[in-house]
C-alpha cells in the first residue's frame, strides 16, 4: 500500500536545502555493499507478526541482502530470532518461507539437529567431530523485539534504539487500531523491480505525484492527506475518506462498503494510515485492514518489494469486501508507482540529469536523503569518488563529523 497523494507542505523554518541525493548514488556498486552493511544490516527490519506464526514451532524465513533470517516460535511460546544457517556448513535449517516443524529444526545437508530454541541437540555422527561442545554451536542469534503484534529483527547492531523507543511516537495509534489482535490474510507477497531501493523509496515518500498519477487515491482521499516526520527516519500519515462517494467503481464501493469500527476512536474510522521506518518499511491501517510492506536490495539496479496483509479477527462479509476493495484500489496505485520508478531510476544515468530539486510537498524525501547522509556522510558529495574510493572516503568523512 503506497503512501502518496495530494499534501499541505510541512512547515519548515526558513529556506531549506532541496537538492536530492546525487544520481551516481542510485548505481554505485561501492555504495550499494556500504548501505547493505550500515543501513540495512543494522536497522529495525519488518520481519512478520507474531500471529504469522502462533503454535510452537511455526517459524518464517527472509533474505535481507547478503544475511537470511530464520524467526521461530518455541516450546515455551517465545518467538526467536536467529541466523538461518547451520553451524557446520551454513545450509538453510529452514528453506521455506513459511513452516512447521513439529520438535525440532533438522539441517537438510548433514541431519545436524536443533531446538526450537536454537540450541544443538545433536550432530550427526558426533564422533566424527572430537570433542564437540555442543553448547558452542547452537544457531547464531539475532536482534528481535515485538513491539504491538509486530516482528522487527536486526543482524547487527547499529544507530537505531530498540524499536520500543523508536516507535513510542507511534504507540497509542497502533494500540487503537489494535495491531497485536490482527490475523494474516493470505500469504506473502513478493515481487521483484529493475529499479535501485531508493528509487522506490523516493516515489514512495512524496504526495507532489498523486494527483496526476494515481487518480484512485486522489478520489478516495487525496484532500485530506496530511504528514509528519520524526527523528530516526520515522514518518506518518494520515488520510480520511468518505467525504463524497467516489467516481470511481472502487472508490466508490470501497466507500459505500467499508463498514464503521465503532471499537475504533471517531477520528479513526474512515482513515488510511502510513507509518515509515526507516531505511524501508512502511506498515499500514484501514478500518477493515492492515499490511506491511519494505523494499530491500538485491543489487544496484534490483530490488525486492514484500509484503503482507493481515485482517481483523472477527471479519464480517461486508468487511472481507471492503477489504477486497481497498487491495483492489492498492495494486492498482502499486502498479501506477512501480512505473514511475523505473523512470526516474533510469534517468539518473542521463547526462542531462542534474539532482533533484525538491517541491516543499516532497519534504519526506528530504528528510529520508537526509538520514542516509547522516548513515553515510559520502552520499553528500555532488561528484562519485572512485569506486575503489568509497568506503575509504566514507570513513574520513565519518571521522571528520566526528570531530565537529
Amino acid at each position: 500500500m503506497n503512501k502518496s497523494l495530494n499534501t499541505k507542505p510541512r512547515p519548515v523554518p526558513g529556506d531549506w536545502d532541496r537538492r536530492g541525493l546525487p544520481g551516481w548514488t542510485y548505481h554505485s556498486r561501492a555504495l550499494f555493499d556500504l548501505e547493505k552493511r550500515e543501513v540495512f544490516q543494522t536497522h529495525w527490519q519488518i520481519a512478520g507478526h507474531v500471529n504469522d506464526i502462533p503454535s510452537p514451532g511455526d517459524y518464517l524465513t527472509m533474505d535481507v541482502t547478503d544475511e537470511r533470517a530464520l524467526v521461530i516460535r518455541g516450546k515455551d511460546g517465545v518467538v526467536r530470532g536467529f541466523h538461518n544457517l547451520c553451524r557446520h556448513r551454513g545450509a538453510r535449517v529452514a528453506a521455506e518461507e513459511h513452516g512447521h516443524c513439529k520438535g525440532a529444526l533438522v539441517c537438510p545437508f548433514h541431519g545436524w539437529v536443533y531446538n526450537l530454541d536454537g540450541t544443538l541437540r545433536g550432530a550427526a555422527r558426533p564422533e566424527s567431530f572430537g570433542d564437540l561442545d555442543r553448547k558452542e554451536f547452537g544457531l547464531r542469534p539475532l536482534d528481535l523485539e515485538v513491539w504491538r503484534g509486530f516482528i522487527f529483527i536486526r543482524f547487527r547492531s547499529g544507530p537505531q534504539p530498540s524499536v520500543a523507543t523508536l516507535m513510542a511516537p507511534f504507540d497509542a495509534d497502533f494500540a487503537a487500531w489494535r495491531s497485536e489482535e490482527l490475523l494474516p490474510a493470505g500469504d506473502t507477497w513478493t515481487g521483484e523491480l529493475p529499479v535501485n531501493w531508493k528509487s522506490i523509496r523516493d516515489v514512495d515518500n512524496e504526495g507532489y505525484h498523486v494527483a496526476m498519477a494515481h487518480p484512485a487515491l486522489q478520489d478516495l482521499y487525496g484532500r485530506t492527506y496530511s504528514d509528519k516526520t520524526y527523528t530516526n527516519g520515522i514518518s506518518a500519515s494520515f488520510a480520511t475518506f468518505g467525504d463524497n462517494p467516489g467516481r470511481l467503481w472502487s472508490v466508490r464501493n470501497y466507500v459505500k462498503f467499508s463498514p464503521v469500527q465503532d471499537w475504533l476512536p471517531e477520528n479513526r474510522r474512515r482513515t488510511w494510515a502510513y507509518f515509515g521506518v526507516f531505511p524501508s518499511g512502511v506498515i499500514t491501517f484501514t478500518p477493515e485492514s492492515a499490511n506491511f510492506y519494505h523494499e530491500l536490495p538485491v543489487a544496484p539496479g534490483r530490488t525486492l518489494m514484500r509484503s503482507r496483509t493481515y485482517r481483523r479477527a472477527e471479519e464480517s462479509r461486508q468487511a472481507r469486501v471492503a477489504r477486497y476493495l481497498a487491495a483492489r484500489i492498492d495494486r492498482e496505485t502499486s502498479k501506477e508507482d512501480q512505473m514511475l520508478s523505473i523512470w526516474s531510476n533510469e534517468s539518473m544515468k542521463s547526462s542531462a540529469f542534474e539532482d533533484f530539486h525538491l517541491s516543499d510537498l516532497e519534504f519526506g524525501v528530504k528528510v529520508h536523503h537526509d538520514q542516509l547522509r547522516r548513515v553515510l556522510p559520502v552520499t553528500r558529495l555532488p561528484d562519485a569518488p572512485p569506486e575503489d574510493r568509497i568506503e575509504a572516503t566514507n570513513e574520513n568523512l565519518r571521522s571528520l563529523d566526528a570531530e565537529i
